[in-house]
């Protein structure tokens, strides 16, 4: 999913940017609203983060110039405005969302996982697991920037288990219960899963000592 984030703060711009970047969105920042603008006219992105003040052109004007183009992008405002005249304003101008400064990080990530959900309905079958990373529920398969990668039927049924229970522990006993039927000790799971990330491009199962493995 491709972001557009303009807000004229360098410090939280960049915060913004290399979290959203961690969550693994691609992410195109602007400082100043007149380059922003330009920009947004022509090129195709996903979600515009909008501040309202801004250097040459604000974030309500931007909105408008780019609504008057018939150009309607899926926005959430940013802003230390906390005025209900912004507030009302940003809402009769469409957005999805008005975020008061200071914010939770996680929180807007929350908000645009849900606006990326309702723009891209069928996106609720696929697990994000890294950057580039993501599990086809439907299919059962692990895919890269939207191509199949090719596994061993173990290797796809412990991603399958990880990715089901992304965010908490998946213990050797689960994995022994649910891909081994029982059968195994540690050792030959750990082999099996370095054998696994080994063959991955990226680095997104995590090994927990003693317990188990997480995608986070």
């Amino acid at each position: 999913m491709k972001i557009v984030l303009v807000e004229d703060e360098y410090s939280l711009n960049e915060i913004i940017t290399e979290y959203l970047e961690k969550e693994g969105y691609f992410v195109k920042s602007f400082i100043d609203g007149k380059d922003a603008y330009e920009y947004l006219k022509k090129e195709n992105f996903d979600i515009l983060i909008l501040d309202i003040h801004l250097p040459n052109i604000d974030g309500f004007s931007i909105l408008e110039a780019l609504q008057k183009e018939k150009l309607s992008p899926p926005t959430i405002f940013i802003s230390a405005m906390n005025s209900i005249e912004h507030i009302t304003k940003a809402y009769d101008l469409g957005c999805f969302d008005y975020f008061k400064k200071p914010f939770y990080l996680q929180e807007l990530h929350i908000k645009i996982e849900r606006l990326g959900s309702q723009l891209n309905p069928n996106e609720k079958n696929f697990i994000k697991l890294s950057k580039r990373y993501k599990f086809d529920v439907q299919n059962n398969e692990l895919l890269f920037d939207n191509s199949q990668e090719i596994l061993s039927n173990i290797h796809r049924n412990i991603i399958k288990l990880l990715a089901l229970n992304k965010g908490k522990s998946v213990t050797f006993e689960m994995l022994r219960d649910d891909i081994w039927e029982g059968e195994v000790d540690n050792a030959t799971i750990r082999a099996e899963i370095s054998r696994l990330k080994k063959s991955l491009k990226e680095d997104f199962i995590q090994n927990i000592r003693g317990v188990g493995y997480i995608i986070k």
